[in-house]
Order: C-alpha cells, then sequence, then structure tokens
C-alpha cells in the first residue's frame, strides 16, 4: 500500500503543555484508523497539523502527491437562503444529476434537498457536508468527532457509509461503538506520544491493559529480588568471607531495574444519590398530547413507568424526545391528557437551558454544598466537583464567570448529591469526556431511584437502560424489544432504503430531471407566481430566524451573567416558536405546489 501522509518526530507545544512529543505515524491508502485519546490530549491538533492548518515546532509531515484530503469542518460552510442541492453544485462544481445522485446515498431527498439547508437540524446538516465531500472524490477523509448530536438513524447511515467507502479514513471519536463499526485499526494520543495499533478499539484497549498488569507483576517479582539482594548485600559486605560474594550481588542488583508504569490520568468516580427503594408506577401518562401553542406533536399518549426503571427515550431527531420529558417534569404543559406522578416522588431534572437559573454568586462549592442533602461533609462536595472536572481553585470559582459548558456539568454534580428518587436528564453526555460518561452509566445502574433519559450514545444506552420508549410518528409507546432489538430495527430501515419523516404529511420525491412525476399544482399561473413568490419569503424568515437562533444560543454558552442567559433563553424560546410556524407553513405551501 502506497503512503498517504507521514508525520516524523513531531513536537507541538502550547505553553507548558505538550501535545505532540517526538510523535510519529503514517497513513496508508485505504486504511480505516479510529484516532482516540482523552479531551485535550492534541487529537484536534493533529488534525490541523496533517491538514497544513497548523505548524509543528519540530519535525515534518511528508504528503503523497496525489493526496486528496476531504474534512468534514464544525463549521457551517452554507450560505443564506441557499437548498443542500444548491450547496453542493457550488462547493463540488458538478451538475445537479450527480450531485442528487450522491445526495441520495445520504437519503437526502425532496424538502431536505430542495428546501433551505440552514433550516435542516444538525444531523441532516451533517449528512449534507458529507455528500460535499464524497463528490470531491477524496481518498483520505478526516473527521472530527461526526457522530455528534447525531440520531441514531443518522449515525448508523454514516456506519454504512464509511464501511463502503473505498478509501482511507482518519476518525476521531468518544464514541467506541462507532469506532468498532468503522474502523480496523486504532490510534492513540497519550501524554504525547502517538501509539498505532493493528486493530479494532476493543483489542486495543485490552492489550493496553495486560501490559500494565504484566508489567505491574514484574515489578513485584523485581522488588522482591532487590530486597533479598539487598538483605543479603548488608549482611555479608563487612565480613571478609563474605565481601565478595555481596559484591557479585551488588551487581546483579545494580542491573535489576523497574518497568516504568504511567500514572493513570485522574478518573471520574461519581456516587449516585443514596435514596430509598420504592415499588409501584412512579408516573402514569393518561392519553397525552405533546406540544407547543396547542399543536400537539405526540398524541393519545399511555406510558405507565414504575420505581426503579431506568427508561430511556429514543427516536428520530425532530420526533418528540424533548418535548416529552419537558411535558412529563411539567415545564411544558401537556395540550391534552394528564401527566399523573406517585406519592412522594422527588424530580431532579438535567436540561439543556436549566444552567441559566443558577445562582451566579454562589462559588462551586458552595452551590453543592447548598444542594447536597443534610449530613454531606465538604470532603464529599469537593470529591463530587472533582468528578465533573471542578478541581483544586475551581471550587472558589463564583458561578457568574462559569461558562455554559461549566454550568451545565455542575448542575449534574448538584443533582447527584441531592435527595431526588426520581431523575430526568436530556443527552447528559454532552458536557462529559468519556471516562467521565462511563463513570455516569456505572453510578445510574447503581442508582436505587427511577431515571427517564435521552441520549444518542448507545454504549451509554446500552449500559443504562431496562426498557426503552419509542417516540414516533406522533405517538410515543414501550418498546416491546431490548435495545439492541431496537437497534437492529433501525439498522434494517436504514439497509433497506427506509427513512421515515419527521412529519406524517413529509414524503420522499426523486431529485432530477424526469425523476419522477409530481402532485399537480394549481392551474392558475397567477396563483402558482404569488405562491412561489410566497415560498421564496418564506423560505427567507427561515434563514433569518434560524440565524438569530444561533447566534443567540452561542452567545448564551459564552456569557458568564445569568441574567443575561435567562433573557436569552427567553428569546430563544420565542424565535423557536415563531420557527415552528413559519417553518409549517411552508412545509403547507410547498405541498400544495408539488414540490415534495
Amino acid at each position: 500500500m502506497s503512503v498517504l501522509i507521514q508525520l516524523t518526530d513531531g513536537v507541538k507545544s502550547f505553553g507548558d503543555q505538550m501535545l505532540l512529543d517526538n510523535a510519529s505515524v503514517t497513513l496508508y491508502e485505504n486504511e480505516k484508523v479510529g484516532f482516540i485519546g482523552r479531551n485535550g490530549a492534541g487529537k484536534s491538533t493533529l488534525l490541523r497539523v496533517l491538514l497544513g492548518d497548523e505548524e509543528l515546532d519540530s519535525g515534518s509531515v511528508m504528503r503523497s502527491p496525489n493526496l486528496r484530503i476531504g474534512y468534514l469542518r464544525q463549521h457551517d460552510p452554507f450560505l443564506p437562503e441557499e437548498s443542500a442541492l444548491d450547496f453542493l453544485i457550488r462547493d463540488s462544481g458538478q451538475p445537479d444529476w450527480k450531485c442528487g445522485e450522491v445526495a441520495a446515498e445520504f437519503e437526502l431527498k425532496g424538502l431536505y434537498l430542495n428546501g433551505p439547508v440552514n433550516a435542516l437540524s444538525g444531523g441532516w446538516q451533517t449528512r449534507v457536508k458529507l455528500a460535499a465531500l464524497l463528490l470531491h472524490d477524496p481518498n483520505l477523509l478526516m473527521l472530527d468527532e461526526p457522530t455528534n448530536f447525531l440520531d441514531l438513524r443518522t449515525q448508523i447511515l454514516l456506519e454504512h457509509f464509511l464501511k463502503h467507502f473505498p478509501a482511507a479514513c482518519l476518525i476521531v471519536s468518544h464514541d467506541r461503538e462507532f469506532l468498532t463499526a468503522t474502523c480496523d485499526q486504532t490510534l492513540d494520543v497519550n501524554r504525547g506520544r502517538l501509539t498505532m495499533y493493528n486493530g479494532k478499539i476493543a483489542g486495543y484497549l485490552k492489550q493496553v491493559e495486560e501490559e500494565k498488569v504484566r508489567a505491574e507483576r514484574t515489578n513485584v517479582t523485581v522488588l522482591a529480588k532487590q530486597k533479598q539482594l539487598q538483605r543479603f548485600i548488608d549482611k555479608n559486605k563487612a565480613r571478609a568471607t563474605g565481601a565478595s560474594q555481596a559484591r557479585s550481588k551488588q551487581k546483579q542488583l545494580d542491573r535489576l531495574s523497574l518497568e516504568e508504569i504511567e500514572v493513570d490520568l485522574p478518573r471520574a468516580q461519581i456516587r449516585p444519590p443514596q435514596v430509598e427503594q420504592r415499588q409501584g408506577p412512579a408516573v402514569r401518562c393518561m392519553d397525552v398530547s405533546i406540544g407547543y401553542e396547542g399543536k400537539a406533536v405526540a398524541s393519545g399518549i399511555e406510558l405507565e413507568i414504575e420505581h426503579q426503571q431506568r427508561a430511556a427515550i429514543v427516536g428520530d431527531n425532530g420526533q418528540g424526545k424533548t418535548t416529552l420529558l419537558r411535558t412529563l417534569v411539567d415545564s411544558l404543559k401537556p395540550v391534552e391528557g394528564k401527566v399523573k406522578w406517585g406519592y412522594g416522588c422527588e424530580i431532579g431534572v438535567y436540561a439543556q437551558h436549566v444552567y441559566t437559573t443558577l445562582p451566579p454568586d454562589q462559588t462551586v462549592l458552595e452551590y453543592l454544598e447548598y444542594k447536597a442533602k443534610p449530613g454531606t461533609t465538604t470532603q464529599d462536595c469537593l470529591a463530587c466537583a472533582g468528578s465533573l472536572l471542578f478541581r483544586g481553585g475551581h471550587t472558589k470559582k463564583p458561578i457568574r464567570v462559569l461558562s455554559g459548558g461549566e454550568r451545565a456539568r455542575l448542575c449534574m454534580a448538584g443533582l447527584l448529591l441531592g435527595t431526588y428518587n426520581i431523575l430526568v436528564l436530556d443527552e447528559p453526555g454532552n458536557h462529559l469526556d468519556v471516562e467521565t460518561v462511563e463513570s455516569l452509566a456505572e453510578a445510574l445502574v447503581t442508582y436505587k431511584g427511577t431515571v427517564l433519559f435521552t441520549s444518542h450514545d448507545r454504549h451509554f444506552v446500552r449500559r443504562v437502560a431496562t426498557n426503552i420508549i419509542e417516540v414516533r410518528d406522533g405517538r410515543a409507546r414501550n418498546y416491546v424489544g431490548k435495545y439492541d432489538d431496537y437497534i437492529y430495527y433501525v439498522n434494517k430501515e436504514v439497509e433497506d432504503g427506509e427513512r421515515e419523516r419527521a412529519s406524517s404529511r413529509m414524503t420522499s420525491a426523486p431529485v432530477g430531471k424526469g425523476a419522477g412525476t409530481k402532485v399537480e399544482k394549481p392551474s392558475s399561473g397567477k396563483d402558482i407566481h404569488q405562491q412561489r413568490k410566497t415560498l421564496r419569503n418564506l423560505e427567507k424568515n427561515i434563514a433569518r430566524l434560524d440565524d438569530q437562533r444561533k447566534a443567540l444560543n452561542a452567545e448564551m454558552l459564552n456569557t458568564s451573567d445569568a441574567k443575561k442567559a435567562m433573557t436569552l433563553h427567553t428569546q430563544i424560546e420565542t424565535i423557536a416558536k415563531e420557527l415552528a410556524e413559519v417553518e409549517e407553513r411552508w412545509c403547507e405551501l410547498s405541498q400544495e405546489l408539488g414540490d415534495w
């Protein structure tokens, strides 16, 4: 196999942090490599070095003259008002039929291809970006956390694409299941060093653990031998008859050395709230409809969740998972029906915007002591803070100076120190690294209370969930099988080329000339012209509102002013409602015109 790119003796540091320390790696054609390492270890830095966006302090990067890199960037490359098809044509220079053909590989059809790309969710925009990469015919794909915020269906679709992609891949991901499905080799960055393992991630992690155990056992034997030799030397070195033997033993002792074993980096040790076990129903939904402004996104919901169950709420993005959670905890009133909690239920909520309500003048430690149950020691609070990455001086920071991500982690720590016997968690792993998510899963498995949660992390759901609730096609119901059965079911739908729309009214339509028969359009040319004009204005409004929402979200995540964060949150909610109404009208008008 020919070499695509080679890093030799690379050195790169930021301040006193050494990210690459004489690191070397070679990537060959057609190899699919999973790139792992802790947050901040240098994964993204290495990608930028290989791309040529970052200079090394020393060392070299050699690139094949035939190298064509496709890099999935995190920023949005889209122009206002353009459709996904317009973007693909502009970005690749390929004709519309070719763009439509490649887009179909990612199930981009109808509204998703011809509607405004800025109105699509993050998962669908990722599909558009991947289609754009493929149109450039790369022989090395570099993907940095490609599964972030993707629902299960889109994750599986991406896995299928990468398995059959006829070129090399370098994939940075914390999702071990995704890497197992897509990559045959594993690259690890740890303390500035790069290690390439010719096998999947599970084999590599097992080898690392086995080598550590072997080294520890060897060191035990060496230490025992050293002590034995030292005792002999101390006993005989002063004796005339034993001095010669003592010198011989000293030489043996000098040749013995311990193997270096790296000290494990700090790991989260999360402990769940200590609560009494309860029996019977925790919550009942009786003919409940959920939605916004009187418009239901799911209806006829009849659910009963028992105490001590850990219910995972699953489904595609946009189907109503978060809406259901918000309705259950009464932050959103049901459109119809009734939600009834059992006696003595104490509910703790972790949601995407709950951290905007934290008291700005309290320090991290003061907040945790306030949230903790009576009798919790300061040391317990500090230990919980440390498990969520608040260590040393960080515990003395006032909440007003914390970033959005830090406040979200602080909310999680506060929940774990409380007396809640019900935990409602909406994507709890979004701001946590893989080790902390693993620790959280272990804590929830031992928790004696009830858990309702959403997550796109398959490993986390598999570890934690005792039962599955699926939100789909305007319904929410208990899934009769296990989570692996649900994964198999979604996987089969992807394999068969089937995809359920986010709304029962949305239908697929082929793309390109002569690609199918459309719905009959209005007979009056004047009416059509006016409707087309209205449609374009709606598209402009969708793009404008979506830009405003993204800007406000970014501003809220970075602000340390709690009052300002609350104001921004209110503005976001208002824009989201307006955006939903405009999109609703856009869908209706598009259907009338037969555009999808």
